[in-house]
């Protein structure tokens, strides 16, 4: 019998298969113009468990409480909101898989996805994801 409370640890990183705004599996294109089902878009996702994630909140906590300083309020324009999750969200990124923007690699390429209002879907369901611990279990590493 154990009594490791370890057992329990959360993963590290899951692996997300990216859906569209109707909740549709994505999929890169293949040579012939059409979804390659052997390409899943997916993100690769830094969970609450890990420095990457807790690093991530701090630099937002002392962002926060930068803007406050400066302005002396909190609150934040829709644009402000849009680039402080984006920020977030590519800080607990490890990488896209089978995504494209321009020639955009690493952070830049997570901050064009998650920063594009017409991409709204994706950061909301990253949002989502990483919020919840239950997906960082170990019955359950990928959606």
């Amino acid at each position: 019998m154990s009594n490791n409370l370890k057992k329990f640890a959360l993963v590290p990183t899951i692996i997300h298969h990216l859906l569209d705004g109707d909740e549709n599996p994505m999929y890169a294109d293949g040579d012939d113009g059409q979804p390659d089902l052997s390409r899943p878009m997916r993100a690769h996702m830094f969970g609450p468990g890990t420095k990457q994630y807790a690093k991530a909140q701090a630099a937002q906590s002392n962002r926060s409480m930068d803007r406050f300083k400066k302005k002396g309020k909190a609150n934040m324009t829709a644009e402000e909101q849009s680039v402080e999750r984006a920020t977030f969200l590519a800080s607990c990124t490890s990488k896209l898989e089978n995504v494209e923007v321009d020639e955009l690699t690493a952070d830049a390429l997570s901050m064009a996805v998650y920063n594009d209002l017409e991409l709204c879907f994706i950061p909301m369901q990253l949002d989502k994801l990483i919020g919840d611990t239950a997906n960082f279990t170990k019955a359950s590493q990928t959606s």
